[in-house]
């Protein structure tokens, strides 16, 4: 069965970092994949108009390196995610889901640290009712590097991992990918590193007992 992934980005990059093999994987499979991001940044919030374009070029770099099925960019400004009105978000993510009809999302993890990542989460979230959204089959929760593992260190607020998906012949491309938010990664212990990048992929794979994997807490798998 062809599957469409759909992948929640708050920030251009998330995806990559946290299921960018995943959906690497999906695309060589034969599978749809779908891309949405929820913010950017605005010359009006200022940004510079240079830094704006220089954004949109590395979303389209990034999604023709993906081969994206469809890109959908909501438009919320950066960092200010918790302004909006629930009702607001909700109705925004709605219309994608319901454009889309996604199989399997990828979430942010619900305690990121960055309250944008929160704040979506439970919008997206409210999207996945079965009698509303019956096409949804699998909900996943993505770490994302600089946000998870920098949550409370609390029973409830760790990420515990329990699904593991080997990327073990993508992990270069996602390196490659990750290399085009350039403004976003910087050399170790910064957390977007590429070594750290890596590093997550290596311990996930020993984990699975592969090379490389990237891993996702399961929410919710209905099976028919």
């Amino acid at each position: 069965m062809k599957e469409k992934v759909l992948a929640i980005a708050l920030h251009p990059d998330d995806e990559t970092l946290g299921c960018g093999g995943t959906l690497l994987k999906h695309k060589a499979n034969g599978d749809e994949i779908h891309w949405m991001i929820c913010t950017e940044i605005k010359e009006e919030e200022g940004f510079s108009a240079q830094r704006v374009a220089s954004r949109n070029e590395e979303i389209d770099k990034a999604a023709e390196l993906y081969g994206f099925d469809g890109v959908h960019r909501l438009g919320l400004s950066t960092m200010k995610v918790d302004e909006y009105s629930v009702s607001e978000l909700v109705s925004r993510v709605s219309l994608v889901i319901n454009k889309v009809k996604p199989t399997i999302l990828f979430l942010p993890f619900k305690s990121d640290v960055h309250s944008d990542h929160r704040v979506m989460f439970e919008a997206v979230y409210s999207c996945t009712k079965s009698f509303r959204y019956p096409f949804i089959r699998k909900i996943y929760m993505m770490e994302t590097l600089s946000e998870t593992e920098f949550a409370l260190s609390t029973k409830e607020d760790s990420f515990v991992p329990n699904v593991f998906v080997e990327i073990s012949e993508f992990l270069q491309k996602k390196l490659d990918i990750m290399r085009v938010f350039e403004s976003e990664i910087a050399e170790h212990p910064f957390p977007r590193s590429l070594r750290n990048i890596e590093a997550l992929a290596t311990i996930r794979g020993a984990t699975a007992g592969c090379e490389y994997a990237e891993s996702f807490m399961l929410l919710k798998e209905i099976q028919k």
